[in-house]
């Protein structure tokens, strides 16, 4: 099969400038590996406010090297109360990071302008005819690269057309998972706080209802610190299990989150005190629980392949989506640079990057459905669950990509 290699005029082409986008872009810059990133969104995130955060813990190691040395150290300034960043309150063992603006703001530092295009929502690709591949957009436009990364979410578009749409469906696990964001107080939160500065978890044992807490922002993080109205950020978490269909008005799912709180003998008065406090005018998510188990899928001599939540949705009960996003980008960009020096095809850098990401991947997702199962029935929740099983571990938890 014909090959090309990745030049200036034949780049490797990155849909999605997520966090798992971005940081691929920063590892192959880093190996002077040409590429574009392709972001449907309009314009770069801008909002000072949080929406999800993310946990990094065993993937740290692996994302420090596809970063530059300066863009790792600022990654504390991102996390959600980056005072905690500063003390190392958390010892170390995890970041809380803003995912939804600050996160990808950092991640798209130093990168040029015309390597990030907003506003290119991907729609399909097709082979070039001389070794590389086409990209096609919503506006008509076609871009030519030497090869296609779908970095483009768990609903990936890249991966129904690499798979075939049926396949390529993420699949409903059978929880409902409502969310919110409040603002709060420092008097409000301290209550909250006081079980753990960043995050807690729990399950109602009678009732199976589950709830995550967590802090979004401070006042450092979002800019309010300077003024008189200075705020926090919190998110607030409800799910179960169950396939019945969410209302479709703020008020109603706001209400099946209280009274989520209030069922059987109602979660503990500090986070149901937070419950009923939350506003009837405040905006409440829905967040279709589902999941991908990564398969193969036929090969193409490495023109197209898949990373991050695209390459194996997984559910948020375990919190290591992202940590095996970064770990693909950190492998798949080590093998892109053996590639480009000509000590390996294509054809084969990209194959052993998917002999290694694709068993991890699928095991990791089927790891993440049993944790949500578990996380709605702590009264069978059993030592081995990987609701609280150790989290995974790499023999070579990062792979240094910068030499």
């Amino acid at each position: 099969m014909q090959e090309c290699t990745p030049t200036e005029s034949n780049p490797v082409l990155i849909i999605g400038g997520g966090i798992v986008g971005l940081a691929l872009a920063q590892a192959l810059k880093l190996q002077n590996v040409p590429f574009i990133v392709f972001e449907r969104a309009l314009c770069p995130p801008h909002d000072t406010t949080g929406g999800w955060g993310i946990t990094i813990h065993w993937a740290l190691p692996a994302l420090q090297t596809c970063l530059p040395e300066a863009l790792f150290a600022a990654i504390d300034s991102v996390q959600v109360d980056p005072a905690l960043g500063r003390t190392r309150a958390d010892t170390g063992r995890f970041l809380f990071l803003d995912i939804s603006t600050a996160g990808r703001r950092l991640l798209a530092e130093g990168l040029d302008v015309d390597r990030v295009r907003y506003g290119m929502k991907f729609v399909g690709f097709a082979e070039d005819g001389e070794g590389g591949v086409e990209a096609e957009f919503a506006d008509g436009s076609k871009v030519r690269g030497c090869m296609l990364i779908g970095a483009d979410g768990s609903t990936s578009r890249v991966r129904r057309l690499l798979v075939g749409e049926e396949a390529g469906r993420v699949q409903p696990v059978g929880a409902n998972f409502l969310g919110v964001t409040v603002r709060m107080t420092e008097a409000e939160l301290a209550p909250l706080r006081a079980i753990d500065p960043l995050l807690f978890q729990g399950s109602h044992p009678d009732t199976g209802k589950y709830m995550w807490f967590s802090i979004l922002s401070t006042p450092e993080a979002n800019g309010s610190g300077c003024c008189s109205a200075e705020y926090y950020e919190a998110q607030i978490n409800i799910s179960w299990l169950g396939t019945n269909v969410v209302p479709a008005s703020e008020k109603e799912r706001l209400a099946l989150i209280k009274e989520a709180a209030r069922a059987g003998t109602g979660f503990h008065q500090t986070f149901r005190d937070a419950i009923e406090g939350i506003s009837e005018d405040t905006m409440v998510v829905e967040v279709k629980i589902a999941d991908w188990p990564t398969v193969r899928w036929v090969p193409c001599g490495g023109r197209v392949t898949l990373t991050g939540d695209a390459a194996h949705a997984m559910t948020m009960y375990r919190g290591e989506a992202a940590n095996h996003g970064i770990t693909d980008v950190a492998h798949l960009a080590e093998q892109l640079r053996l590639w480009q020096e000509g000590k390996k095809t294509r054809a084969e850098a990209v194959g052993e990057y998917e002999d290694e990401m694709i068993p991890r991947a699928y095991q990791a997702v089927l790891l993440s459905r049993q944790a949500c199962l578990d996380a709605h029935d702590v009264r069978n929740l059993q030592p081995d669950s990987p609701l609280v099983s150790k989290r995974a571990t790499l023999r070579t938890p990062g792979v240094r990509i910068s030499g």
